[in-house]
């Protein structure tokens, strides 16, 4: 199972942080899932006031990511899902939405919550959806991720001791 292995960290406060979610929708129960898990994710690390923008598809998400980034959010949360067909495609949407993202991070300096499934079936994305029957929440996993590192970088900008 891909979670293992996990880091176990406490939710730390980021009530001051600005932070985005940006999200596909297609495979409603399963960006529904991923959603929640970002929203409890939010909660528990006490950041008021998170915007949510959903775009048609995984596809998108780079684009829309890199325009919130610009526009001072302090960490964004990109959540999508892919599941592998018959063609190419699963390969060119998952390639471009990785690498777009990657590229926003690195370009704005932004900390970027990496919550896109690419998964081979669908039993495997509901799986990682955060759903009551699912194995693991990468909603909230990515979500945690993006907070602490937009914390990360915060104090690194800050010259503030790391250790």
């Amino acid at each position: 199972m891909s979670g293992e292995g996990a880091p176990g960290q406490a939710p730390t406060d980021c009530h001051d942080l600005r932070v985005a979610v940006v999200a596909a929708c297609w495979h409603e129960k399963v960006m529904d899932g991923l959603i929640a898990g970002a929203q409890a994710a939010l909660a528990e690390h006490q950041v008021e006031a998170p915007v949510v923008v959903r775009v048609p598809g995984s596809f998108e998400l780079a684009v829309v990511a890199n325009e919130l980034a610009q526009k001072g959010f302090d960490a964004v949360v990109a959540l999508g899902v892919v599941i592998r067909g018959g063609t190419p495609h699963f390969d060119y949407v998952c390639s471009a939405a990785t690498d777009g993202l990657n590229r926003v991070a690195l370009g704005t300096g932004t900390a970027i919550g990496f919550g896109l499934l690419t998964c081979d079936d669908e039993a495997q994305a509901l799986d990682r959806a955060g759903l009551e029957n699912s194995r693991e929440d990468k909603g909230y996993e990515a979500t945690a991720a993006a907070l602490l590192t937009a914390q990360t970088l915060r104090r690194i900008r800050r010259r503030e001791h790391l250790g």
